[in-house]
């Protein structure tokens, strides 16, 4: 249970830097992430949901495609159904998205918070605890069903 508590620690250290939350998509394999952490509020949750926005969320397309750290308000940034407006409008300010790994086993995460930008050395911050996250759990198709059943109940939601 090393690895539950690690995985733990990280996503707690993550929610102290992003005030309005954070979606971590961990070794994300066929479009699907082996685990999943969102700390954003429900409100917000429920509509990305039920509104299908993964499917045309501009920086999940663009952390699927690239590695790195992409800043929600990059003018580059393709987001026809605006997305990232309607996020804005859920209160989800100043984001980054941070993307790491292989193709096949990408791990994908956005931050926000309402207190402004992220700085570099935050970016920085932020890229390096995913990067964590993402090697802490490598080798999760290996994982013993407690463990696994223990890091899918780690809750960092927002009611």
């Amino acid at each position: 249970m090393d690895r539950v508590r690690k995985v733990a620690e990280l996503l707690s250290r993550m929610d102290q830097v992003c005030d309005t939350g954070f979606a971590l998509a961990i070794h994300i394999r066929f479009t699907r992430p082996l685990l999943l952490y969102q700390s954003y509020h429900r409100a917000w949750s429920d509509f990305y949901s039920e509104n299908g926005l993964m499917l045309t969320d501009p920086v999940v397309r663009w952390g699927l495609e690239n590695t790195g750290v992409l800043l929600w308000d990059d003018p580059e940034l393709d987001d026809p159904a605006d997305v990232v407006a309607l996020a804005r409008k859920h209160g989800l300010r100043n984001g980054v998205t941070v993307s790491t790994g292989a193709r096949a086993s990408r791990t994908i995460s956005g931050h926000t918070r309402s207190t402004g930008p992220f700085t570099a050395d935050e970016i920085a911050h932020l890229q390096c605890l995913v990067e964590t996250v993402h090697e802490v759990t490598e080798g999760l198709d290996a994982l013993d069903a407690p463990e696994m059943q223990a890091l899918r109940a780690l809750d960092f939601s927002r009611p």
